[in-house]
Formats: C-alpha cells, sequence, structure tokens
C-alpha cells in the first residue's frame, strides 16, 4: 500500500510571499513619496504665503467647514469673521487645508481679472461641473474658454436677445392666462398658488424656445423629461449624515463624487436626460436647417461643429454648451424670480410702487425701454440679484504664485500690518459672494434690507460698494474673464417676465408678513417657505383690478 504524502508547493508559495512583499514594498514607496511631495508643498506654501489670521478650527477633521455647511446663514458667518481678522483671512478646511477668504473689493478685481488663467477651478469644482454637464464653457479654462465662450458670444449680443424679447413675454402671458383660469373658478377671487414651480416652467420654456428653437410645453403641462429630473431635485429630503461627510471629504479626495448615493444618481440621470435632449435637438437643427440663423445658440454651435471653423468645438463640448444652458436657464433667472414675488409680498409698498411704475408705463416695454426706461424695475431687479445672488460663493485654486493687493492693510499671523499678501501656488480661495453683496462695511447700514430705493439715488450706494467692479457694484455675475456670458439674456427674461405678474395680478405671503422662508438644496440653492414640502413657495394671488 503506497502512502502519498503532500509536500508544500515551496517554489509557488515562496514566489507569492516574495510578490506580497513586493507589491508591499512598492505600495509603501508610493506612499511615502506621495507624503514627501505633499510635506514639501506644504513647506513651500507655508514658506511663501502669507499667514494671515483667521477663525480657529472646531474640528479636527473638517476645521470650520462642517460649520459653513450646516449654517443656515453661511454669508453671516464670512462677515463676522471679516469684522474680527480683516478684509483676507484665512479658514482652516477638510483634513488640515487652509482657504484664504478675500473680502476686499481691490484684491477681488485684481483676482476676477487674472480669473481662468492665474486662478482656476478647484479639482473638486472641475469634477462635479464634468459629472453634471461634461467640458463645456463652465468647465474649461485658459485658452480652452476663451475659445469656446468667444464662440457662443454672438447668442448673447443686446442685437439677439433683442429679438427674443417677444419669448419671454409669450411664456409670462402663458402663466397669466393659466392664473387667470384658477381664479375664475375661486369664491373670493384670490387663490393659493406655488409660485416657484411656476417660475421653473417659465424658465425652462424660454431656454428652449430662445435658445433651441424647442417648446418644452412644461407650462401647458406636457410632461418632460427634462422637467420630471429637475423637480426632483428640490424635493430630495434632507442630505444625511453620510452624504455630507463624503461631500466634505471630496474637496480633498474629488474621487469621492463617484461614490454612488442618491445625489450623484440623480445628478448622473440629469446628465443623461440633458444629454439625450441636447442631441435630439442637434439632430432635429440640423436635419431641418433650421441653424441657418447663425446668431442662434443653436446656430452658433452647429456651426463650430465644422472641421474648418475658425473656433470649432468637438462634439462633447457642444453638447457640454446645452447641457449648460438647459441648467442655467432653468436655474438661476428661476431664482431670481421666485425671491422677487416673495421680497414683493413682503413689501407690499415697493409691490404697489412698482406696479404703478408699469401701468403708467403703458404697453409692454421693448427690450430697449426694459434696460433705460423702467427705473423702478430695474431698482427692483438689481436688489433682489444684491440680496439673493443664485450663486452664493466659488472657489478657486492658485496656478502660479502671486501678489494680491489690499485697499486697507491686514494683520498678519505674526502680528504685522500688510496692504498686499504673497499667494503660493496650489493656494485654495473662496470669494463669498453673498456675504460680500450684504456687507455692512460695503454696502452700509442698510445692508442687510430690502431697499430699492438704494440704486435711485446718488448716494444711495456707498463708496465702499462703488469699489466692487462686478455688474453694478455686485457680485452675483461673478467678473473678469468669466463674467456671466448671459448676463443681459437673464436680466432681460427677468424684468420682462417680472414685469407682466407684477401688472396683473398682487402678492402676498399665505400665511401673513412674516412667514419665515428658509433656503432648500436643489441643484442651487432655493428659497421655500419654513414648514412646505420639497420647495414650495405659496402666495396668495388675486387679480389687480
Amino acid at each position: 500500500m503506497k502512502t502519498s504524502i503532500a509536500i508544500p508547493d515551496f517554489p509557488s508559495s515562496l514566489w507569492s510571499t516574495v510578490r506580497s512583499v513586493g507589491a508591499f514594498n512598492v505600495a509603501c514607496s508610493f506612499a511615502a513619496l506621495w507624503a514627501f511631495v505633499k510635506v514639501i508643498r506644504v513647506l513651500r506654501w507655508r514658506f511663501k504665503t502669507t499667514q494671515l489670521r483667521g477663525p480657529p478650527r472646531t474640528s479636527f477633521i473638517y476645521g470650520v467647514s462642517n460649520d459653513l455647511v450646516s449654517s443656515k446663514d453661511s454669508a453671516t458667518m464670512y462677515e463676522h469673521w471679516a469684522q474680527e481678522y480683516g478684509v483676507a483671512y484665512m479658514i482652516p478646511s477638510v483634513l488640515g487645508q487652509t482657504r484664504i477668504v478675500l473680502s476686499d473689493p481691490r484684491a477681488i478685481a485684481h483676482f476676477y481679472a487674472r480669473e481662468s488663467w492665474t486662478y482656476v477651478q478647484t479639482p473638486l469644482s472641475l469634477t462635479l461641473i464634468e459629472n453634471l454637464v461634461g467640458r463645456g464653457v463652465l468647465w474649461s479654462q485658459g485658452e480652452s474658454h476663451r475659445r469656446q465662450r468667444k464662440a457662443l458670444t454672438p447668442a448673447f449680443s443686446n442685437a439677439a436677445i433683442r429679438k427674443l424679447t417677444s419669448v419671454f413675454y409669450d411664456s409670462a402671458y402663458k402663466v397669466k392666462s393659466a392664473w387667470d383660469t384658477d381664479l375664475q373658478s375661486s369664491k373670493d377671487g384670490n387663490a393659493i398658488i406655488e409660485v416657484q414651480n411656476w417660475m421653473n416652467h417659465i424658465s425652462l420654456d424660454t431656454i428652449g424656445i430662445a435658445g433651441f428653437s424647442h417648446d418644452f410645453g412644461s407650462l401647458d403641462g406636457k410632461h418632460a423629461s427634462v422637467t420630471e429630473v429637475f423637480d426632483t431635485f428640490g424635493s430630495k429630503p434632507k442630505v444625511s449624515a453620510i452624504n455630507k461627510v463624503l461631500f466634505l471629504l471630496a474637496s480633498t479626495f474629488p474621487i469621492i463624487t463617484k461614490i454612488p448615493n442618491s445625489r450623484v444618481k440623480l445628478i448622473n440621470k440629469l446628465n443623461a436626460t440633458m444629454g439625450e435632449i441636447s442631441n435630439d435637438l442637434l439632430v432635429r437643427s440640423r436635419r431641418e436647417k433650421q441653424a441657418e440663423e447663425e446668431k442662434s445658440i443653436i446656430g452658433l454651435l452647429i456651426k463650430a461643429e465644422n472641421q474648418d471653423a475658425e473656433l470649432r468645438m468637438s462634439e462633447d463640448e457642444v453638447m457640454a454648451q446645452m447641457k449648460v444652458l438647459l441648467l442655467a436657464g432653468y436655474e438661476t433667472t428661476s431664482i431670481s424670480l421666485t425671491w422677487a414675488l416673495i421680497e414683493l409680498s413682503r413689501h407690499p409698498d415697493v409691490q404697489t410702487r412698482l406696479r404703478e411704475e408699469l401701468l403708467t408705463f403703458g404697453a409692454d416695454p421693448t427690450y430697449d425701454q426694459l434696460k433705460a426706461n423702467l427705473p423702478y424695475l430695474d431698482a427692483v431687479v438689481h436688489e433682489i440679484l444684491r440680496l439673493h445672488p443664485p450663486v452664493v460663493e466659488f472657489s478657486r485654486v492658485a496656478r502660479v504664485d502671486d501678489v494680491i493687493p489690499l485697499s486697507e492693510p491686514v494683520c498678519t499671523g505674526s502680528g504685522k500690518m500688510t496692504d498686499s499678501i504673497s499667494i503660493a501656488k496650489g493656494s485654495l480661495f473662496v470669494i463669498p459672494i453673498e456675504a460680500i453683496n450684504r456687507s455692512l462695511a460695503i454696502w452700509g447700514p442698510h445692508a442687510k434690507e430690502f431697499k430699492p430705493d438704494r440704486w435711485l439715488t446718488e448716494d444711495g450706494i456707498s463708496g465702499k460698494a462703488k469699489e466692487v467692479q462686478g455688474h453694478r457694484h455686485l457680485l452675483t455675475f461673478v467678473d473678469g474673464p468669466r463674467t456671466c456670458l448671459g448676463k443681459d439674456f437673464a436680466l432681460a427674461e427677468f424684468k420682462a417676465v417680472l414685469s407682466v405678474l407684477v401688472k396683473n395680478f398682487v402678492y402676498e405671503m399665505r400665511d401673513g408678513p412674516n412667514t419665515q422662508v428658509e433656503i432648500a438644496r436643489g441643484i442651487l440653492p432655493r428659497p421655500r417657505v419654513v414648514g412646505e414640502d420639497s420647495i414650495g413657495v405659496p402666495l396668495r394671488v388675486r387679480r389687480y383690478e
């Protein structure tokens, strides 16, 4: 009888051990190299960057980032820090990062003048934008951004927008007609209307027709997949603790944004839906040759696809532009219109005065009249944009070393006074747009109040505010090479729609003038009446007789 003895496969197991040890050593070497590079960068940053004062970290892991994300009024936090530490200061961020906050008009003007070249999108911003809309004008930087922006600019000229003004009015009058029907069926002549949903649909249908010669029909009650996805963003429940942690850590590790959760799945669905719609619109426009008007958005995009185009865009870039325009058209103006109706409901005297100006003027104003002949409408619109910018802050990173001048000296961490700050490559920045738009130091003692009259007198805007170099001394549309391309389009739409809604209807807060309004988390921050689901803003509406 033969017995078999199991003999270990020494060569195989030994090789496995060697390979395991080798892989481990390689991993350790890479980790050590990564750590060494990080240390060198930190040391260089500390040596080259002016060390400023700032608030202490409240969390070892998150710095003060969790406080800002959790706050109901982060703008006030930024303003308080500016009062305590000066117009430029540092805040501790996630995992030992430090961010430089600029609240000084001269520093911000210097910053914006060099944006897209010296100051660029952070890795997290690039990842989030690419996930949502692709690599278009919003994502691109430097020469690529200049090329894409130049290709789109003719679609947003005064001449182009002048031709689109009738589209703005058509959308507004569809809402008027629908609201008239609701009011006719009411017993007491008024109705409770959830206005934010209507403003969303005005914006979507308008950008569809004005930009792409396509009517989504959302104001007519038609079902559109993109409307459904857009509306879902505001109806999501409160952000879970784990999702908040992932969001905070993503500033250091942008790859985290790829981890599937409910919001990431919704963003992917929105991206896919906008992609399908954009592709269908492009195919239809090429087939029907509706793009012969080269200065329309769709016409410029199709022109840019041509291999011989001077400002040629790739197919992916063209698709990304369409997604950006759909998203911006839906989000920003609808948020501003909703805030306008809220503030007018809170301030019936302003509402009455605006209505009187519009009724005295008479017929619907032309594009040029909207710009120049209705001063109180202009004042109301800009006061809304000052108090409630759709984008409340943004972050950038320095691509190269720089020196930023200040309009007033600040005290450094070592106690010395300086009127400029040295910046090392890799420095992270925050521009707190909402905080600066509402700053008491910049806009004076009534900065927090809704006061359209400030725009009507020479001394209504303080000297410090006049140093802010954005549109009408606001940072709402930012400034410099990345100034909002659709600014004039948005202003014309805002004014045209608001003029129709205010001339024909009277608005009140459903639960009285002291109704509390909070910020809901959509794609961008949106107003919501406290206690309402989704992004509800119910107002009591009646016809103006």
